[in-house]
Order: C-alpha cells, then sequence, then structure tokens
C-alpha cells in the first residue's frame, strides 16, 4: 500500500490539501508505470537543506530539493526521502513569477520524477523533465489523462 508521509524540519511551514496531493502524486507515478511504495517530503529551512547538501553530495550551495531513493534502481515500487526548502520555494516563486504552491507543487513532482529515474544534469534530461513538471502541474486541476508523453 502507497505510503506518501510529509514532515517538516527547522522551518514553520503547513501543508495544505495534503489528500488531493497525496492522490496527485499517486496518478503522477502510475503514468511513469511506477507505483509508491513510501516517500517521505521533508519541508525544511535553506540552511537545513544546505548542511545535507553539503554533507552528503559535497556541494556548498542552497537549493530548493533534494532526493534520496530508497528503492533501488529500475524498481517499479519507488520510495524515497526528499527534502525541500521552503525558503527557496518562496524564493523561486518570486523570482520567476509565480504563485508559492506552484512552485511547491513542481519541487514536489521533481523530486518523485527523479525517483522514476529521470535525471535534469544535461541541457536534454532538463528540457525532458521541465516538460514532465509541466505536464504534471497541468493535471493539479484538470482531470488527469494517463496518457504517453512524448
Amino acid at each position: 500500500m502507497a505510503e506518501i508521509n510529509f514532515f517538516t524540519e527547522s522551518t514553520i511551514f503547513t501543508l495544505k490539501n495534503k489528500t488531493h496531493l497525496r492522490s496527485w502524486l499517486l496518478k503522477c507515478a502510475k503514468s511513469e508505470k511506477q507505483t509508491i511504495s513510501e516517500l517521505n517530503y521533508i519541508f525544511c529551512s535553506d540552511n537545513y537543506l544546505k548542511k545535507i547538501n553539503k554533507q552528503f553530495l559535497n556541494h556548498n550551495y542552497f537549493t530548493d530539493v533534494i532526493t534520496f531513493p530508497t528503492s533501488l534502481p529500475g524498481d517499479k515500487a519507488i520510495s524515497g526521502d526528499i527534502f525541500i526548502s521552503i525558503d527557496r520555494v518562496r524564493d523561486n516563486a518570486k523570482t520567476y513569477g509565480v504563485r508559492v504552491n506552484d512552485e511547491l507543487h513542481r519541487v514536489m513532482v521533481h523530486g518523485l520524477l527523479h525517483l522514476c529515474g529521470y535525471g535534469d544534469k544535461t541541457s536534454s534530461q532538463e528540457k525532458t523533465m521541465r516538460g514532465k513538471e509541466n505536464y504534471y502541474l497541468g493535471r493539479m486541476q484538470r482531470p488527469f489523462a494517463l496518457k504517453k508523453l512524448i
């Protein structure tokens, strides 16, 4: 049975519409021909995520999301921990002129897509990732169509 959990660490943040978000994330995974075993979203501060970035990835800078898979590559039942900096989400929303919730949902599905096997290190990978993010963000309000993406 799929388990999607939401936690906070070193920040004050309340996630709204958890039931809707869980349903959306499950549908996103299903569209990618995956199931979710366990996902843990940890919403945290910039400083908290920077420490994780430095400790585990040897990167000494702020970032919006870091994904740690706990399932093996190729597993159809994915699991992992997705850390999201609420500070970075708010700043990025302002920078890009989007609503905070839209930016939050983008990084949430971004982390899920990493667990589905998508990367973002090359320009081609990044283009694919952005296309998938946009597709799934468009499914937040409209009926979800399970169709293959090009």
